[in-house]
């Protein structure tokens, strides 16, 4: 077939269109870039409501994420029921630094409902009727369940769903928010 203008110009389109959709495929599940938006560092304040632990934590910095406060995170974090140890993902962290910012104190402290389940647990909580899902990011350290006391849920799941960051669930009559870096849902 001879490479004529409209023959050339067709292939051209076609041609960007392949490098276009091949960089937003590939990009899709490549590593977040860390993206500093502050010189301050990143501070989280927890209490865990199942083990009675306070934590605050400077996780992360101008430089980026500091490897000895996410093996303390990860160990806070831990299945409060077996103990079991999980690596977090980073990304929870900046939500939750994100979404006390977005509730006006950045300085604000998070009882923690829940961190990471492994499966025993997660089976546990789904067979004894507390409405959990049977594929929790629960169990990929990639959630939370969250509450911050003089702060009504109402109000932490609208600053949630307000980030359009991942998946934010409601629990009212628990008095608790779901938050996870998965795909951005609700419920």
């Amino acid at each position: 077939m001879p490479w004529s203008p409209k023959n050339l110009c067709h292939f051209l389109l076609l041609l960007l269109t392949l490098i276009l959709v091949g960089g937003l495929i590939s990009g899709a599940d490549a590593e977040p870039v860390l993206q500093p938006n502050s010189d301050e560092p990143y501070h989280l304040h927890f209490f865990h409501t199942h083990t009675g632990e306070r934590l605050s934590i400077v996780y992360r910095n101008r430089k980026g994420y500091d490897q000895e406060s996410l093996a303390r995170l990860n160990q806070y974090l831990r299945d409060h029921r077996t103990g079991e140890i999980h690596e977090y993902d980073p990304r929870v962290f900046d939500l939750l630094h994100d979404l006390t910012a977005a509730l006006g104190n950045p300085d604000l402290e998070i009882d923690v409902v829940c961190g990471y389940r492994t499966p025993w647990s997660n089976e546990f909580l789904r067979t004894h009727g507390h409405g959990v899902a049977r594929h929790s990011l629960h169990m990929q350290a990639m959630a939370i369940d969250i509450r911050v006391p003089g702060i009504p849920t109402s109000r932490l799941r609208d600053a949630a769903l307000g980030l359009h960051r991942g998946g934010v669930g409601y629990y009212a009559a628990s008095d608790f928010v779901h938050v996870d870096v998965g795909r951005i849902r609700r419920w």
